[in-house]
């Protein structure tokens, strides 16, 4: 066998979930740390052929999807990104990369800045290290109004001053800075933010309508989970979600985990945006892939009960104990999303805004071996490929063999 052999792996006998449709019965073949080719089967119109050959993983039964983008996750597997702590942004990416996620960009929580600052050197090196996409701050800079589950004697204007100091610590890999934008400094913050190719989110916010007009018109590009920690819509006061929903320049998240929205809202925001401007998200802290119990997150307490995370004082939402594959799984089955539109608001979408899809978010050739396999029928998750590598289930699979004459 040759290196290049060994290098090879080959699956068969999938549904197929490409960017130009669904394939029945394909076959994807992976070599090193990419995609080398997708051949075989038919779009559903014509009689299916085996794609199979001898050597092949027989994925019958199953579909294969790109690898889950996460634009925004605190935690997971007991461990938060905001610990500061280097071994516990490694459990956590890894205990999300089991469910599916294959890039992640690691969420902060309202702390001091220079608190901040230390957890974006320790996170910057694990996007170096090829572990994390980079480093999303969410907080301080949001309204004491809708502050949600950050300690509001830690909140701050969004100073550009103070804004750019988290930037910088991030060396680079600050991809994303959620701020509410109609405090002191708000809109200068969502111009340097643009100007330096860092995306500004709005969130955590009590702008009314126009404001949230003027920061999409200053560069503002992504509203932070969309409906949540914001105000409601109102018929004569329509509000950020409105103004967020209707401007196509403007991606919005949600968090598809039958607590943060009702599935008829979810409904709404797709029907309204599209797939194309819809990224699911967890929000996830650290509870994430854990039972329930008590957990930190940043400087406070969070009580999870029956998978519903909220803090110990106050009880407010304190993000979610979501995963992205029941994401994917409920997207599918309770709001009947396309197996395409899922995978546009789970990987194509989320990549984009990330600059990334050169590498990542659909199958291709040439891109990152970064996929899930799925069962289809039910959607629950069987494997997870990440660069070429199973890093879940992936001895499951039997190997194909010639059919004797």
């Amino acid at each position: 066998m040759t290196t290049a052999d060994r290098d090879r792996t080959a699956l068969a006998g999938a549904r197929i979930v490409l960017p130009g449709g669904v394939v029945e019965g394909g076959r994807l073949t992976v070599e090193g740390e990419r995609i080398a080719s997708v051949t075989g089967g038919t779009d559903g119109t014509g009689s299916t052929e085996s794609a199979a050959e001898p050597g092949d993983l027989d994925l019958t039964g199953c579909t294969v999807v790109p690898g889950f983008v996460d634009l925004h996750v605190h935690g997971g597997g007991g461990a938060s990104y905001a610990s500061g702590i280097a071994e516990e942004a490694l459990l956590a990416a890894r205990t999300h990369l089991a469910h599916g996620t294959t890039t992640t960009v690691a969420s902060t929580v309202t702390g001091e800045i220079d608190e901040l600052a230390r957890q974006a050197h320790v996170l910057s090196e694990l996007v170096e290290d090829g572990i994390l996409a980079g480093i999303h701050f969410e907080g301080p800079f949001i309204s004491h109004h809708r502050c949600g589950a950050h300690r509001p004697d830690l909140l701050r204007d969004p100073d550009p001053a103070l804004v750019r100091k988290l930037v910088d610590a991030a060396r680079g890999h600050a991809a994303m800075v959620t701020l509410a934008p109609e405090l002191p400094g708000g809109l200068d913050s969502v111009r340097m933010l643009t100007d330096l190719g860092v995306i500004a989110a709005v969130g955590h916010t009590d702008a009314d309508y126009t404001a949230t007009l003027e920061a999409i018109d200053a560069g503002a590009t992504v509203a932070t989970h969309l409906f949540n920690a914001m105000p409601a819509i109102a018929h004569r006061a329509p509000g950020p979600i409105v103004a967020l929903l209707q401007d196509e320049r403007v991606t919005v998240e949600l968090i598809n985990d039958g607590v943060h929205l009702h599935p008829s809202v979810l409904d709404l925001a797709y029907r309204t945006a599209g797939p194309s401007r819809v990224a699911l998200i967890t929000d996830a802290m650290g509870a994430a892939g854990m039972g329930d119990g008590l957990y930190p997150l940043g400087p406070l307490q969070v009580e999870v009960n029956n998978g519903v995370a909220r803090l110990v004082e106050g009880g407010s939402i304190a993000g979610s104990t979501l995963t992205l594959d029941i994401a994917f799984k409920r997207a599918v089955t309770v709001n009947n999303l396309t197996l395409g539109q899922a995978v546009e608001s789970l990987s194509t979408t989320p990549a984009r805004l990330l600059g990334l899809t050169d590498s990542i978010g659909s199958l291709e050739t040439g891109k990152l071996a970064d996929l899930v396999v799925l069962d289809s029928t039910s959607y629950d998750l069987v494997a997870v490929m990440r660069r070429g590598r199973w890093v879940r289930g992936g001895d499951r699979f039997t190997t194909t063999t010639t059919e004797s004459a």
